[in-house]
């Protein structure tokens, strides 16, 4: 199996473990100044900046359950393996932005928030070919082709957005959007409830500064959009 994990670097890393508690996300184990990890469905896991990694900024990391079938399944995307200290062997793959993988999973728990990375990139093709080489499937594309949503077996999605500059944004996806917005008001957060073209999203204060965070709401209203698989 599969599982998304993103990770998001933070200045206020004890701010954002609130945060993902106000949100429904789950600690496998305590949080640690260094590393917070959260689960609902995939995973979200906080870390502290670094000099190459600013607040704010968001890695798209994948937890598979065999590395060798995935650096099989890898082989024509120019994958690189190699081991970080605390992680152990690791592939990366290169495509506007870094994608890593490594062995692990996260709780797949039904009915809990779903994280879900969004991979802005220029051309969607072969991001698509990527993640489905890693096991997720797709199921909500637009017409025009500049989105699609896919969705990994172990829990979690990434969503493929097409944009000039190729970067991962943080991004949850979530049915009941008024009540987790209702959820959020009480826990502290001033959370509000927004229309777009493409649906409903709860915006709250990113607790950290920066820009504001999104959870989207599930997606019914197929105007414009199509299933997938």
């Amino acid at each position: 199996m599969t599982s998304i994990q993103q990770i998001l670097y933070a200045r206020d890393a004890s701010a954002w473990h609130a945060a993902a508690g106000a949100l429904g996300l789950e600690a496998p184990h305590p949080p640690a100044p260094e590393w917070g990890e959260f689960h609902g469905r995939g995973s979200l896991a906080i870390h502290p900046e670094t000099p190459g990694h600013p607040a704010g900024s968001v890695d798209l990391h994948l937890l598979v359950d065999d590395l060798d079938e995935a650096e099989r399944a890898l082989a024509s995307f120019g994958v690189e393996r190699t081991t970080m200290a605390g992680v152990g062997e690791m592939l990366t793959v290169s495509h506007g932005v870094e994608i890593t993988v490594s062995i692990g999973s996260a709780a797949n728990r039904d009915g809990a928030l779903a994280v879900q990375p969004i991979w802005f990139t220029p051309e969607i093709e072969t991001p698509r070919r990527i993640l489905e080489a890693l096991g997720l499937r797709p199921t909500i594309a637009s017409d025009r082709g500049g989105w699609i949503e896919l969705e990994a077996d172990g829990g979690g999605l990434v969503g493929l957005h097409r944009g000039d500059e190729p970067r991962v944004g943080l991004s949850f996806l979530w049915a009941d959007v008024e009540g987790l917005a209702e959820r959020l008001r009480a826990a502290g957060y001033d959370a509000a409830v927004v229309g777009e073209a493409f649906g409903r999203s709860v915006r709250f204060p990113n607790p950290d500064g920066g820009d504001e965070v999104w959870i989207n709401g599930t997606q019914d209203d197929l105007y414009g959009y199509r299933r997938e698989g």
